[in-house]
């Protein structure tokens, strides 16, 4: 051993390095060897309950579905009381579909219900329902007429329902129009003429138009008219309202009095 070696060593033993760890010596001058390769843990997707894929489906078609599986008039409506697929019926008390003579061949379709309504639980409710009842006595169709609201859910504030709740809501009322094969419908407010006619159809004042009603063979006769809402603090609009009932009147008479 020369004498550089032998320093060095004396050093290593004052520094309290006296005992070799490894069996062999280490080169730290060559290049360390690549780790091996391990492959990841593969992972399995989570599972997706069935509930929760029903719940991702659009509020539309949901709508459509509940709405095409109700037979009967009774079937309808509880398909609408247990529709959980629009946010109004978190904030309104209730549904409210419709009341009066499924029967009568005359179909009514007012806006959505009013706040007056929502707590009632019942439509014509409140001083515009009142106002409306007076109208349809005036030409004696007080008992003789079915009346349903645009939507079945009071919308916060009485604001116009989105035009995504509309489309939500339709196929209810579309459903509503077919079980009670109604002969005429009468159109209460712009809001009402638009949802049934189509919103690139301007309704003519005073006279009745045809609707396209899915799932209905033949084409329903609407006429548009002034809301009691537009009607009561306006006496002006009371002498439109007036020839619009008197029209209502005379197509009454035409086609569904008996001879």
């Amino acid at each position: 051993m020369d004498a550089d070696a032998l320093t060095l060593l004396r050093l290593l033993l004052a520094w309290g390095a006296d005992e070799a760890i490894e069996d062999a010596p280490l080169d730290r001058l060559s290049p360390a060897p690549a780790p091996p390769r391990t492959l990841p843990e593969a992972r399995s997707a989570p599972a997706i309950a069935p509930a929760r894929v029903l719940s991702r489906a659009p509020a539309v078609e949901r709508a459509q579905a509940a709405a095409a599986e109700a037979g009967t008039l009774d079937a309808l409506r509880a398909a609408i009381a247990g529709f959980d697929g629009i946010g109004l019926r978190d904030t309104a008390t209730g549904p409210i579909p419709w009341e009066g003579d499924p029967d009568a061949g005359i179909l009514l379709i007012g806006p959505p219900p009013s706040a007056e309504e929502d707590r009632a639980g019942r439509l014509m409710a409140g001083e515009n329902g009142a106002f409306l009842a007076v109208m349809l006595a005036s030409i004696g169709l007080r008992d003789r007429v079915l009346v349903a609201p645009l939507i079945p859910w009071r919308p916060p504030g009485d604001r116009p329902p989105s035009p995504t709740e509309l489309s939500v809501c339709l196929p209810f009322l579309h459903r509503l129009v077919v079980l009670a094969r109604p002969r005429l419908a009468v159109l209460m407010g712009p809001l009402a003429a638009r949802a049934l006619l189509g919103a690139e159809r301007r309704p003519a004042r005073g006279r009745f138009t045809d609707a396209v009603v899915p799932g209905r063979a033949a084409p329903l006769a609407c006429l548009p008219m002034t809301a009691p809402a537009q009607v009561r603090p306006d006496p002006s609009a009371r002498r439109v309202a007036w020839i619009e009932l008197r029209l209502l009147r005379r197509r009454i008479d035409e086609e569904l009095t008996p001879k």
